[in-house]
């Protein structure tokens, strides 16, 4: 019960459909202002038209105003163009469910529809709807031109999101159809969304008014959750978290102290415990990286009971080199304990570098099936995607060329200027 694969057409920057496997691991490469976050972030943009009961195609009000603030947005070229974005999108159900639809925005009337949709289960049609223009809505619900087997009717059709409601001519002929989408609603994934931008520490912290389960977009509710860890479940996330923080910081571990009703979260020394920082006072790297492991510990200590696919974007950022492999292996181990997979936006070549090493050795039981690598760049104004493939000994059947190859290219260049300035030295001589 995951999701297996997404396509966009005419989304944001991307002109021409493309389409990505989601693995355990996926991970997202390209140069700045390529269109990795606008990728990473549409499985959010599809929850909104799929985990909804709104009568939109997509719930703006489901989704962080951070990552979008009108459907308009998404048009690629704006709603000037030709104002509509394809979906595909398909998750494993015991067996493939997939829907294949339109979403056209209508600018005079300041709304959406689903412009056609099909729906299909292990590979076959269970019927396909395609909007009727011209023709009066029944209430607010469009009139659609329906195909249900051989079955050809018109109905008008309340919609949930992206998905068919309700046939209001046709209830028991489109019984397979909505039943297939209630299946494929039933079985998206929880989507959880970590941006790069880390919330900025605070000196104290309230205990949190109820149990979390998501760090949150920032990581703003991981000190709380380590609070309430600590005043009421006697820390088990918290030796969770140093556990992890063993082999990232060593010497230390973190603790969330009470302060008179409010709550500092620590860092204490493992040689003089008697020695604390507060973490409004640690580097950022810390800071960045706290949430990271908050979410680990959670999904350890308290595992939900759907399926999760966790964005995150650049979980390497503010944090030293040596840093990115264990991210790597973290996020390793995380995929064979618990049933959260993960889509990641990167700029690391060192986190690449160790999911690549692991799958030739096999370590974390990880195999080619376990990572899906793909890399955004821009042609002729559009974004487009590229798959890399990786091996069973971790080699890859494609490289960009000038992507991970400044070390090697500045190396170049110093050789070449030392031997430029020992040649005018010896001409001197």
């Amino acid at each position: 019960m995951v999701l297996a694969r997404m396509a966009l057409t005419n989304y944001r920057g991307f002109a021409s459909r493309q389409s990505i496997e989601l693995r355990p691991i996926t991970v997202v490469l390209g140069r700045n202002n390529a269109g990795k976050s606008a990728l990473v972030r549409a499985p959010v943009i599809l929850a909104g038209g799929i985990s909804t009961d709104s009568q939109e195609p997509v719930d703006i009000d489901m989704i962080n105003e951070d990552l979008l603030e009108s459907f308009a947005d998404l048009i690629h070229g704006g709603p000037v163009g030709d104002p509509h974005i394809g979906v595909d999108v398909a998750v494993q159900a015991n067996g493939l469910v997939r829907l294949v639809a339109t979403v056209r925005h209508l600018p005079q009337q300041h709304r959406e529809v689903v412009e056609s949709l099909e729906l299909f289960d292990a590979g076959t049609s269970r019927g396909r709807l395609e909007r009727i223009s011209g023709i009066p809505e029944t209430g607010r619900f469009p009139v659609y031109q329906v195909q249900l087997d051989e079955q050809i009717l018109q109905s008008a059709v309340e919609f949930h999101g992206l998905l068919p409601h309700l046939l209001i001519n046709a209830p028991d002929a489109g019984k397979a159809l909505m039943d297939v989408g209630r299946r494929l609603r039933g079985n998206y994934p929880v989507i959880r969304y970590l941006g790069p931008f880390r919330d900025r520490p605070h000196r104290r912290y309230r205990l949190p008014g109820r149990t979390r389960t998501e760090v949150g977009a920032t990581g703003e509710y991981a000190a709380s959750i380590l609070a309430g860890d600590r005043a009421w479940d006697s820390g088990r996330l918290i030796r969770q978290v140093n556990e992890a923080l063993a082999g990232h910081l060593p010497g230390w571990r973190v603790d969330a102290v009470d302060r008179l009703g409010t709550w500092a979260i620590v860092l204490t020394s493992t040689t003089d415990p008697s020695v604390r920082v507060n973490l409004a006072d640690t580097g950022t790297g810390v800071a960045q990286m706290l949430p990271i492991f908050v979410q680990r510990a959670i999904d350890r200590v308290r595992p939900g009971q759907r399926p999760v696919l966790e964005i995150v974007e650049q979980p390497e950022l503010h944090l030293h080199p040596a840093a990115h492999a264990m991210l790597a292996d973290m996020y390793m181990a995380a995929v064979r304990d618990t049933s959260t997979r993960f889509l990641i936006e990167t700029h690391s070549e060192t986190f690449l570098l160790r999911l690549r090493r692991r799958i030739a050795e096999g370590r974390f039981g990880a195999d080619p099936t376990t990572v899906a690598v793909y890399f955004v760049d821009r042609a002729d104004g559009s974004s487009v995607v590229r798959q890399i493939h990786v091996d069973a000994d971790g080699n890859v059947d494609y490289w960009p060329e000038g992507v991970f190859t400044e070390d090697y290219d500045e190396t170049r260049a110093l050789v070449r200027a030392q031997r430029e300035r020992r040649a005018d030295d010896a001409g001197r001589d």
